[in-house]
């Protein structure tokens, strides 16, 4: 079992997003993380989906998608070179003026935004990889054990240019 990546192009159509992760719950597949915004076509979306499952099981997974007529194009991003950012906003409360200090010291460290700042509370804002982002949450929660908030955004991810032919990508109804 380990996370596998998935790129979906599906028509920009009231219903899709149900119709997707019906079929993932439906069979019991669990959603680790799933985005979804529209391409420079407002006809089209794009899905990035993170699914936890094994190889036969993620196979059935990818020919279910490409069976769904709303679904226009499936990629396997998961032995692909990407450019991956998942977007996240951790909130500490009851700093101290040292906690503080040390929420700024290690925004700096892992090159993130301190976007808000309370008489007690720090919000970090973060751009990260999802490795990354597990990272920093884990070195709060050790230091601020049950006084962190987590807000996760989910992966976005697109193919590497330099490593790949992905900057040319195209996608065509069925």
């Amino acid at each position: 079992m380990k996370n596998r990546w998935i790129a979906l192009y599906v028509e920009n159509q009231v219903g899709v997003l149900a119709k997707v992760s019906g079929l993932f719950s439906g069979k019991s597949y669990n959603l680790q993380s799933l985005t979804v915004g529209t391409t420079e076509d407002e006809t089209v979306s794009r899905m990035t989906i993170c699914v936890t499952s094994d190889d036969i099981t993620f196979e059935q997974i990818k020919k279910q998608l490409n069976r769904m007529v709303e679904v226009i194009k499936v990629i396997d991003l998961t032995n692909v070179p990407i450019h991956m950012k998942e977007i996240l906003f951790v909130k500490v409360r009851n700093c101290s003026v040292a906690d503080k200090t040390e929420l700024f010291q290690i925004a700096q460290t892992f090159q993130v935004e301190v976007s808000d700042i309370g008489e007690d509370s720090v919000l970090l804002e973060c751009m990260l990889t999802v490795r990354k982002n597990d990272e920093l949450i884990a070195l709060l929660n050790k230091r601020f054990h049950n006084n962190i908030s987590v807000v996760r955004g989910g992966g976005v991810a697109i193919e590497s240019i330099s490593t790949s032919e992905a900057g040319r990508t195209e996608y065509r109804k069925k």
